[in-house]
């Protein structure tokens, strides 16, 4: 493949997945700037958790179930969180539940289309190796996005904000904790594992992009508009 092509098949997946994702808001779309501001600083997000990583990899070994909770899911949601949580949870764009699904996302799919890109280039990489990643890690991370963002609006739009917040953390670290547990520690029919997994996490995800929407405070003053037409 050459280096364009490549480039692209590591690139499309994260940014079919969140036109995808921005698309879904039913009642009043992002702001293009601060969805593109947010992707680029997912995609910064990147470096740090790796410097991280290594280190506390070098001291503390490779363990599969401390990297796969820790080092791996645990490091990368809760910058992921720190994120969102300084630069939008309290901004005026996060006006209905959805907006959380959409920023987290955002944030999600830019950190993984950065490794996506590392793996392409670093690695030896084929189209269908590329394809798996758009399917597992690329597509994990954007359901790992969907489950944080819809406990940031339930924390900013319900009277159990300390509740919400905490789970908008801990239930994504567990999820990518498990995929990664699976990928690291199952040799065989790893497939019969991860395959229902990703079914379900995707079926969730689906389920809480809907109940998102309909909760958006917009949504009543979309219908009464109607009504007037």
């Amino acid at each position: 493949m050459s280096v364009l092509s490549l480039l692209t098949a590591a690139v499309a997946p994260g940014i079919a997945l969140l036109s995808y994702f921005y698309l879904k808001d039913r009642y009043d779309t992002e702001p293009i700037a601060l969805v593109a501001k947010m992707f680029v600083l997912g995609m910064l997000l990147v470096f740090p958790v790796m410097v991280l990583q290594h280190t506390f990899f070098e001291v503390l070994g490779s363990h599969p179930f401390f990297y796969s909770f820790v080092l791996s899911s645990g490091f990368e949601e809760f910058f992921k969180w720190l994120l969102l949580y300084l630069l939008i949870y309290k901004h005026a764009s996060f006006d209905e539940p959805y907006d959380g699904i959409v920023y987290a996302v955002t944030v999600s799919l830019g950190f993984a289309t950065v490794e996506n890109v590392f793996y392409a280039f670093m690695e030896q990489t084929t189209f269908s190796s590329l394809l798996m990643r758009a399917l597992l890690p690329v597509s994990g991370h954007a359901m790992f996005g969907v489950i944080m963002g819809y406990h940031l609006g339930k924390a900013k739009f319900t009277n159990q904000t300390g509740k919400y917040l905490l789970l908008s953390f801990f239930i994504p670290v567990f999820w990518h904790g498990v995929f990664d547990f699976i990928l690291l520690s199952v040799q065989t029919y790893w497939a019969l594992f991860m395959l229902p997994l990703m079914a379900f996490l995707w079926f969730r995800s689906l389920w809480k992009v809907n109940r998102a929407n309909s909760r958006s405070p917009l949504r009543m003053v979309t219908r009464e508009d109607q009504v007037k037409i």
